[in-house]
């Protein structure tokens, strides 16, 4: 039997505070109370700095209810390892909040819908797009598990199968899982030009139009990391019943004071 692994925090310091007292305020200081949407299947959650996109994100984590389970997709920013859509070979994920388990029954479900997913512990050992969304769900979900997933290079049809797999699997998993794509917006343009890209964005995330997603995105030339997560999260919570969407929050690194010529969209959106 192979012992247990621990993924460690790869950006733990850097993205957001390594001290747990410290990372608890901060948290704390971004959910907003009293602001859930029960019938939530899905959510876009950025993945910067908390310093840049911690509000946006905690705008979204409150308005998700309860789940024992939740999926996280996230790109895989730098190309590593050899699996184009991994899973994870740890038992745990490691934050300064605590341990979070993998659920291996989850993630062995969606295999067997998906089989293009494999593990891959290169893919998963330094990206953050996964990791930075673990400190959210800890201070509001307090005892969880979750199966994280990787997306690479991969093509539109990949991205809907992987998709429609997911959903086989959840519709079939005894417990209510949670899907969340990570993924920022539009990168390093002027605030004014991102805002309006980013706009034609969310306008198809709102309509759960994921071919017309990947369509504007390539048409635009906007670059979004998490166009793959969130294509298959679109299938996947279409497939499940999905009728709405709404932002929770919008925002550019510019409003958290970065530079206005070159700025990074966040945008979270919840969809029931």
């Amino acid at each position: 039997m192979r012992p247990m692994q621990v993924r460690l925090p790869a950006v733990a310091g850097r993205f957001y505070p390594s001290t747990p007292a410290e990372l608890m305020r901060d948290v704390d200081s971004y959910l907003e109370p009293s602001v859930v949407i029960e019938g939530a299947l899905g959510c876009i959650a950025p993945h910067a700095g908390y310093m840049y996109s911690g509000r946006v994100a905690g705008a979204v984590y409150s308005r998700l209810p309860a789940r024992s389970c939740f999926l996280i997709l996230g790109p895989n920013h730098f190309g590593r390892g050899s699996e184009p859509l991994a899973l994870t070979p740890d038992a745990h994920w490691r934050t300064p909040l605590g341990d979070v388990p993998i659920n291996s029954g989850l993630t062995a479900m969606i295999q067997s819908y998906c089989p293009a997913l494999a593990e891959d512990a290169a893919a998963h050992e330094r990206e953050h797009s996964i990791e930075v969304q673990l400190p959210f769900l800890q201070r509001r979900a307090a005892d969880f598990s979750f199966a994280p997933i990787a997306v690479g290079a991969v093509g539109y049809e990949t991205l809907v199968a992987l998709g429609q797999g997911i959903a086989r699997a959840l519709r079939e998993f005894p417990d209510p899982v949670m899907i969340v794509a990570s993924s920022d917006m539009n990168h390093y343009e002027p605030d004014a030009l991102t805002r309006i890209k980013d706009g034609e964005a969310v306008e198809r995330i709102l309509a759960l139009d994921a071919k017309g997603l990947y369509e504007v995105v390539r048409r635009r030339d906007i670059s979004m990391c998490g166009i793959g997560p969130a294509i298959a999260m679109l299938t996947a919570v279409k497939e499940m019943g999905a009728s709405s969407a709404i932002v929770a929050k919008y925002a550019t690194s510019a409003d958290a004071g970065g530079d206005a010529s070159a700025v990074v969209g966040y945008a979270g959106i919840v969809i029931q």
